[in-house]
């Protein structure tokens, strides 16, 4: 059998496989340590970060916690494939790669380049490309392809996170805030990258439907996803409805996804998002 490996940044709730194994990372709020999804819902992470005055540490997965999934798999005489979050947000993947030493030759890693709704689909593909029987080698080599057509886009509330968290100044938060600037980021060469700023909610979701259809149009073949931060998904159902154009006779009605602490720490609540395959000839 082969086990799919993953990390708990990839957002993935209420997780039924046997097959699929999920290592949560750390996340810190002063002197209390949670492991994420473990005994630290989504819910509870965002009623804990808004009662907070200062921002959580989140801490990556250390090596000896993916030793101890490989010595479990290879004591089944299981194979793996392990999808960590983007080597470039995170030591995550580098200590999958330190844990897998004593286990060459069955532990395939894979950097997704990606976080949270893109690494999340890739795991989504892995799993349905396990399931039509396809090796390990040959699941990895799809992956490695089909990686690069990750498109993940998000629209942020506030910038207040994003100052609290030292990534822009103060005056750039207030002045943000008082222009009611909405940013819209995605994840680019496994970084996050700001793709424009809109002034308030309308010309935000119009900015970010522009950048899904400037990415080559959404293969609904393949996985993708919706999602929030925050403790309520009404501002993504909103969108569902004003948006409909993008899925409405295509696929079901979309069901939204909420994004965790590993992400959520940075950009705060409020925040919506999308996680897609643009379309390829070449998957």
């Amino acid at each position: 059998m082969i086990k799919i490996i993953t990390d708990s940044c990839s957002d993935i709730v209420g997780n039924q496989r046997k097959d699929l194994i999920i290592l949560p990372i750390t996340i810190t709020f002063g002197s209390n340590e949670f492991q994420d999804g473990i005994n630290l819902s989504h819910q509870e992470f965002y009623e804990k970060l808004i009662e907070s005055d200062e921002l959580p540490v989140t801490s990556q997965i250390p090596p000896a916690v993916f030793e101890e999934a490989y010595e479990a798999t290879a004591r089944e005489g299981d194979e793996a494939i392990v999808i960590t979050i983007s080597s470039k947000l995170s030591g995550t993947y580098q200590s999958a790669n330190i844990g897998a030493e004593n286990h060459r030759g069955r532990i395939f890693i894979v950097d997704s380049e990606n976080a949270s709704l893109g690494e999340r689909i890739l795991v989504e593909y892995a799993l349905r490309l396990k399931d039509q029987g396809l090796l390990a080698g040959e699941i990895v080599e799809k992956l490695e392809r089909a990686k690069k057509n990750i498109r993940l886009i998000a629209l942020l509330d506030t910038l207040e996170y994003l100052k609290k968290g030292g990534r822009i100044s103060k005056a750039a938060a207030v002045a943000g805030g008082l222009l009611s600037i909405k940013p819209v980021i995605a994840v680019q060469g496994g970084e996050v990258a700001v793709l424009g700023k809109a002034r308030g909610s309308k010309q935000g979701n119009n900015l970010l439907a522009e950048e899904i259809a400037r990415a080559n149009g959404v293969d609904y073949d393949m996985p993708f996803v919706l999602a929030y931060t925050g403790l309520s998904d009404a501002v993504i159902q909103k969108y569902i409805d004003d948006h409909e154009n993008l899925w409405k006779g295509i696929v079901e009605r979309p069901t939204p996804a909420s994004v965790g602490g590993a992400i959520g720490t940075h950009i705060g609540p409020g925040a919506i998002g999308i996680a897609f395959f643009a379309v390829s000839n070449n998957v």
